[in-house]
């Protein structure tokens, strides 16, 4: 999209996801879920820890990549809480999000998308089958 909304949090900052990070992102272009009903699309650094919080999650396992990008996850966690709009956060801790180094599995399929695609071809039973990893 041409246009975004950002969060002027901190210019100075050494980590450049805390000097103002995108939030939303407008976009004229229908969307695989919702069509053309709305034009605005929360970026994922921003939907991400609301959605743990909302969620109940207590910890988002991320990959290295992630790293730099965990001061912005805690800060938006930190500042949406004393809103209330994070009610299920009210009652469960604030999420965290913690980094691993990527894992490789031989001879396993365990790309989502992949995996998906399994299940909706009828290769598996269903995400239940056993040969899902």
């Amino acid at each position: 999209g041409t246009h975004v909304l950002r969060a002027k949090i901190d210019m100075a900052s050494p980590n450049i996801n805390m000097r103002d990070p995108t939030l939303y992102r407008i976009k004229h272009e229908s969307h695989q879920e919702t069509g053309d009903k709305w034009c605005i699309y929360p970026m994922y650094d921003f939907s991400h820890p609301i959605s743990d919080a909302l969620e109940g999650i207590t910890h988002s396992l991320c990959t290295l990549e992630f790293e730099d990008h965990r001061p912005f996850y805690d800060w938006t966690v930190e500042k949406l809480q004393p809103t209330g709009l994070l009610k299920n956060a009210v009652e469960n801790p604030s999420p965290q999000q913690i980094e691993f180094s990527r894992l490789n599995v031989k001879s396993t399929v365990l790309s989502k998308r992949k995996l998906i695609q399994l299940v909706t071809s009828g290769s598996v039973s269903g995400w239940d089958d056993p040969r899902m990893p």
